[in-house]
């Protein structure tokens, strides 16, 4: 086969004259014909079984190459004037296959060659400045008048020419570029003037030469002078958006030239990359100077290199991945690595600018490009505080003003304490200066104000005059000096906040009981917030003698105001011990007792009330009535027992918060059972103006607290209660008290118990579980099934009476136990919440007969007092109490062995039953024996009991907070 070419009249597509080709056969006579070897049979193959393979391969190929597909074209001659440059390679395909090139009709030409061709640039002097002429060349020699046309259209691939009788088709190497088509075009050399020659010569002759052959005439051009690398650190301000980045310059003659770090090196001729890498390196220790000035530099940097495309960026990004996993390690990074340029915040420009560009400015390495018009500063002065207060308001709120002065500058307070609280270094003041805000002084009083305002203390920008949030005040204003008009105030506040009271009362001789030391600092303590009509919380172990410091208090107010006269509410079963009480230790006083209503007694309560120091009535009792009780004159009101008062949206509550007295004292040994809000509820009747708002209490206090997210509050907790709320332990005060002994105590069920335990707890988990998907709606479900496994596993008889027969092992450890001890001489008193089993073990007792006492919270206030009498008087030696019964008002220091048979999950009603032996008054060690049945829901309520008592220690005393109150998920860890 060969391939025939020819000319054939220019289109107006076409540059110029065009080229066409078709195949051609070798006919009988030895000459190429036409006939058969169209391009149709070609390509589909008809009647060209005698064609070489390759032959007919490379001339499809060719075809395909110029029309871009592989049917056959209708014509017989192909046009290359839309040939692109990838006929280039099919031409010499069918070079190389041996298909011979022949021309058919193109004036000039007998034979065909195929070559290569490019630009010539030649740059000649003028008389203006230089010429630069574009020229098409074969082997540098410019073809002149011998070409015939272009090849490809827009950007010709190629050209062709005749010259020596030779038909010569030359594809461009390397390809043209619009610019230079647009060049050639042009057809006339382009002028450059005088004065930019040299901007040329360095900016323009380079790049041409990367690509074509460049001929300059003598004395034309004058070649550059190059100095450099150096690095370019650039500072920029875009109406407060600040960026700073590294560049690499060279100063070429008089002008300097900028390139990116990241550009192609390669792209400018005089760059040398071998001398950049070296200056990076070299630069090392100011690059990370500058870096570690500005905030989140790495992550920053990081989703820059991220964000770019190329093989030194990819490098790059490794590096950072690298680096970070490290921990975001900046040596680690290459030096490179530490120019990457990034957004700045106005504080890193600032330290940038005041700190780091004075250190750098003397390196001849690096040119300092500051764009930022800013004049910053820093002020080396300490801030100083100062509290000023506007009573316009009148007494009972003023206005707080808080004024921050660094040097001459006074600071907006509003700003300071915005830039504090988003965790800024520096604040940036409008004239440029600026100050660190890493002072102890600045960052308390942002967390200082921001929890007034987050608890209600100040509102529009005012103080309650009233305010009982004593240590935060006193914390607050110690910060700075405070001006005459608030002294005053200032001194109230940091005489309530004294965590000892500021002087020692004396003991009123009428009072018939000796005070231990810590007692006298109770009455002290007490006596204080009587004089100053604050409330408190009178928070020590049980055992401790609450009552009689109270009572302490009340004589001593009563001694200087014989008319005073405290309303004390107590549980119905403790009434007649205060009573007691009164009359045994304070016999000056005057008590009286509402146990009725007028309506059943027959007695107004202001006719029980008159003439009595100390009106003793119930819970029940004054919320029933409470108009009555609220409509007389209290001196103060004392809350015995005050966790019944501890839910704040109970009527119980509600009716205590109501009642008007100068001050109210709440005395319970557990303030708070199972969460936070049961101390705000004692806190809000006591001292109703330290956190006013339960809300405002909950979000900043309960919920970061218990949800772990701010533990550190609970320590501010703790000093905001700490001055109206005295707690003593039984460990730092009775240093004569008794030891207390504690073990626990797991017995294992029977086999026959076992197997019903076991049924009975796969029907009950799986019916809980799923009702803990809406715990609020099945709450009481949920516990009922609680109860039942708990019953079960003290007894199976307790839940089903065909099982009364079945062996309980705490039935048989008590009935191996009480008898020896009672022989020994020692006294014992039996806890458990489930009167059931109560009346299992007193029937064994009675079968053994052994003399007991009972107690339970349905008998009788008699019958209560009957059956301690018995007890405490040694008739008996055992006493059975169900817990919710023992929990308050007994002293039973006869006893020095307690035996708790069923955990609850409120660890402070088993502390309360127990500390009913172990308090003042006992002589002897008090053994606590904890009987838990093992591998069952007991042993999973003992693990709740040890998270509750941290949360109790961790707000109340001190330890670390670990649980809260029950929840499903408590639930469902007890059900494994």
């Amino acid at each position: 086969m060969a391939l025939s070419f020819r000319q054939a009249t220019p289109t107006k597509y076409s540059l110029g004259p065009s080229l066409q080709l078709r195949p051609m056969l070798m006919g009988r006579q030895g000459r190429w014909i036409k006939t058969g070897a169209t391009w149709r049979e070609v390509i589909s193959g008809y009647n060209t079984s005698s064609l070489k393979a390759t032959h007919a391969g490379a001339i499809r190929a060719l075809h395909q190459a110029i029309t871009g597909h592989s049917y056959a074209t209708s014509s017989d001659w192909l046009s290359m004037a839309a040939a692109n440059h990838v006929v280039w390679d099919a031409l010499r395909s069918v070079r190389d296959a041996g298909v011979e090139m022949v021309v058919d009709a193109v004036p000039g030409a007998v034979e065909v060659e195929l070559t290569t061709a490019s630009l010539r640039y030649d740059i000649e002097a003028n008389p203006d400045g230089a010429a630069l002429r574009c020229g098409l060349a074969i082997d540098g020699e410019l073809i002149g008048d011998r070409l015939r046309g272009y090849i490809g259209r827009d950007v010709p691939s190629g050209v062709w020419l005749v010259g020596d009788r030779v038909l010569s088709l030359a594809g461009f190497d390397p390809p043209l570029v619009k610019a230079e088509v647009d060049l050639l075009a042009h057809n006339s050399p382009v002028l450059i003037p005088h004065e930019d020659l040299d901007e040329f010569a360095v900016e323009v002759v380079p790049r041409i030469e990367q690509r074509r052959a460049v001929r300059v005439a003598d004395g034309v051009l004058t070649p550059p002078d190059v100095s450099g690398p150096f690095a370019v650190l650039t500072l920029t301000d875009s109406g407060g958006n600040y960026r700073y980045g590294w560049s690499v310059g060279y100063q070429v003659n008089d002008r300097r030239h900028v390139f990116d770090v990241a550009e192609n090196v390669g792209a400018t001729p005089y760059r040398d990359v071998s001398a950049e890498s070296e200056l990076w390196e070299s630069l090392r220790e100011p690059m990370q100077e500058v870096v570690e000035c500005i905030a989140s530099w790495f992550s920053k940097a990081w989703t820059a290199a991220a964000t770019q495309r190329s093989s030194t960026v990819r490098d790059l990004q490794h590096a950072f991945e690298q680096a970070s996993l490290a921990g975001q390690q900046v040596e680690m990074l290459p030096a490179m690595a530490l120019a990457t340029a990034v957004p700045i915040t106005s504080v890193d420009a600032a330290l940038l600018v005041a700190t780091v560009l004075p250190d750098l400015a003397g390196d001849e390495r690096i040119v300092i490009d500051n764009r930022i018009a800013v004049d910053f500063r820093q002020l080396d002065d300490e801030p100083s505080i100062s509290f000023t207060a506007d009573d316009s308001t009148g007494n009972d709120w003023f206005g707080l003003g808080v004024t921050v002065t660094v040097g001459d500058h006074q600071v907006p307070t509003s700003r300071l304490i915005s830039e504090l609280s988003s965790g800024a270094t520096h604040l940036i003041l409008d004239d440029g200066s600026y100050f660190s805000l890493d002072v102890p002084e600045l960052r308390r009083l942002a967390e200082l104000i921001a929890e007034a305002r987050a608890l209600g203390e100040i509102e529009n920008g005012k103080v309650s005059a009233r305010s009982m949030n004593a240590t935060l005040w006193e914390e607050l204003l110690e910060l700075g000096v405070v001006d005459k008009q608030i002294a005053q105030w200032r001194a109230q506040m940091a005489k309530l906040a004294a965590l000892t009271p500021p002087k020692r009362v004396a003991c009123p001789r009428t009072l018939k009981a000796k005070l231990r030391d810590y007692q006298r600092d109770g009455l002290n303590w007490l006596a204080f917030l009587s004089d100053n009509n604050i409330g408190g919380i009178l928070a020590d172990d049980m055992g401790l003698g609450k009552t009689i410091q109270t009572l302490a208090m009340i004589t001593r107010v009563v001694k200087s105001t014989p008319q005073a006269r405290y309303l004390v509410v107590a549980p119905t079963s403790v009434v007649p011990n205060w009573v007691a009480e009164a009359g045994r230790f304070a016999p000056s006083l005057t008590v009286s007792s509402v146990v009725a209503t007028p309506a059943k007694s027959g007695i107004a309560v202001s006719d029980a009330a008159a003439g009595a120091n100390i009106v003793v009535t119930s819970y029940t009792l004054m919320r029933l009535l409470f108009d009555d009780l609220d409509a007389l004159r209290w001196d103060g009101i004392i809350f015995d027992e005050a966790q019944f008062i501890k839910n704040h949206t109970g009527k119980t509550h509600q009716a205590a918060r109501r009642l008007e007295a100068p001050s109210k004292i709440a005395i319970t040994g557990t303030p708070m059972e199972n969460n936070l809000m049961e101390l705000w509820a004692l806190l809000s009747v006591t001292a109703p103006g330290l956190f006013p708002s339960p809300t405002a209490f909950t979000e900043y206090f309960r919920k970061p607290i218990e949800s772990g997210a701010h533990p550190e509050r609970m320590e501010t907790l703790r000093r905001r209660i700490k001055p109206i709320m005295l707690r003593r332990k039984k460990e730092q005060v009775a240093l004569d008290l008794p030891a207390k002994q504690e073990q626990v105590l797991a017995l294992e069920l029977n086999s026959r118990h076992r197997r019903i335990y076991d049924t009975r707890l796969t029907r009950e988990r799986q019916k809980v579980l799923g009702l803990l998907g809406d715990w609020e709606k099945n709450r009481f479900q949920v516990f009922r099934s609680l109860s039942l496994l708990r019953q079960l596993s003290l007894h199976a008889g307790l839940v089903d009476g065909t099982h009364s027969g079945v062996a309980s092992a705490k039935v048989e450890y008590l009935m191996e136990a009480l008898p020896e001890l009672v022989a020994e001489g020692h006294s014992a008193l039996v806890f458990s919440q489930f009167t059931g089993f109560l009346d299992i073990i007193r029937a064994h007792l009675d079968d053994a007969e052994l003399a007991y006492s009972y107690l339970d919270g349905s008998m009788t206030a008699n019958a209560r007092a009957q059956a301690v009498d018995q007890f405490t008087s040694g008739a008996t030696q055992i006493f059975l109490i169900s817990l919710k019964a023992g929990g308050f008002g007994l002293n039973l220091t006869e006893a020095d062995y307690c035996f708790v048979c069923d955990p609850w999950w409120n660890p402070a009603a088993e502390a309360q039953a127990v500390d009913r032996a172990h308090r003042i008054g006992q002589q002897r060690p008090v053994t606590v024996c904890r009987l838990v049945s093992a591998n069952t829901i007991e042993e999973r309520v003992v693990g709740l009991q040890d998270r509750k008592r941290a949360l109790f220690d961790a707000a109340i005393d001190d330890g670390e907070l670990f649980g809260t109150a029950l929840s499903s998920d408590d639930i469902r860890e007890m059900l494994g």
